[in-house]
């Protein structure tokens, strides 16, 4: 999730609870080995162990078409001892998709299967290689025959976006396709697409017979899925979200620099007030704001209970 699921985030919502690993921004590979300091860019984990500060794994995800390419960044990677490694067969955004990336190279199977290998053989065996792919391009035909092509190239896991490139983000979700994908491979399969509370959730496995999920803007929205999904502590009420807010900030403004700083927070803002009417004033009474000091001025006003900020 470009843009939005940053290490920031991660940090944030992996304090909730309930998140067993994540994966990365996609970290985009042409035509020549990045320097390490990209992979640290995006990754800033590989500095604690490939961890998040509340010890939740983050695997690197690479995006790129040319098989060498990748596996000489994936050997690069590897040496800065992540726990795993992910490649990108799904990311619907035109302007990778048009550069053979992402959700286009599910209409070339055995492009896929040559990335996969040289991948794998690049990478130390002690090092997971996962892959996540939607169900195609322009429609679901191939999906059964590109699942093959990552599971016998070497894959240890595969998560199934339930949608086709075309279909982007509109529901539903198709999770009975993914049951019909683990029907044809040998490998674990994790089921993503569409899940935003509970009932989602036990819809999704009950098709697809995975019994783990992968959940991205549902838990966005509602930082407590994760547990909600598990059963665990609700972590779910406005009140369990006000601290995480101003966690978020202090992050923001420690981390990025300050014209970005209000258009982050109200970024998130954005998808909480669909799941709570407290972000939905919030964000209206900073839909307009530029200034981070007017963002502390609001934090000190409506929700007092953290008022040590920084100064910045």
């Amino acid at each position: 999730m470009e843009g939005l699921l940053d290490f920031v985030l991660r940090d944030i919502l992996t304090r909730v609870g309930g998140v067993d690993r994540c994966v990365s921004e996609f970290i985009r590979v042409t035509n020549t080995e990045l320097p390490e300091r990209v992979f640290y860019r995006v990754v800033p984990e590989l500095l604690n162990k490939g961890l998040t500060f509340s010890g939740v794994p983050v695997r690197p995800q690479l995006l790129g078409s040319d098989p060498y390419c990748l596996a000489d960044n994936a050997a690069a990677l590897a040496r800065l001892n992540p726990p795993g490694i992910d490649l990108n067969f799904g990311c619907p955004a035109k302007v990778v998709n048009r550069h053979g990336g992402g959700a286009a190279l599910l209409d070339e199977p055995e492009l896929v299967a040559k990335i996969v290998s040289a991948v794998r053989r690049a990478v130390p065996s002690n090092i997971p290689v996962s892959a996540k792919m939607r169900l195609g391009f322009n429609d679901d035909s191939r999906a059964e025959e590109c699942a093959i092509a990552i599971a016998s190239s070497g894959a240890n896991e595969l998560v199934v976006h339930a949608r086709t490139k075309a279909d982007g983000y509109r529901p539903p979700a198709y999770w009975s396709r993914i049951a019909d994908i683990r029907a044809v491979v040998n490998i674990k399969v994790i089921a993503n697409g569409e899940i935003w509370n509970v009932d989602d959730a036990k819809r999704c496995q009950e098709l697809s017979g995975c019994d783990t999920l992968m959940v991205g803007r549902g838990m966005v929205q509602n930082p407590g899925l994760a547990n909600d999904i598990k059963g665990l502590a609700d972590a779910s009420s406005w009140q369990s979200i006000q601290p995480l807010l101003h966690d978020f900030w202090e992050l923001v403004c420690n981390r990025l620099d300050r014209k970005s700083r209000t258009g982050r927070f109200k970024q998130w803002l954005n998808f909480l007030r669909r799941q709570y009417p407290e972000a939905e004033i919030a964000y209206m009474a900073l839909r307009t704001c530029n200034d981070p000091d007017q963002v502390d001025a609001w934090f000190a006003a409506f929700i007092p209970a953290k008022t040590a900020l920084q100064a910045h």
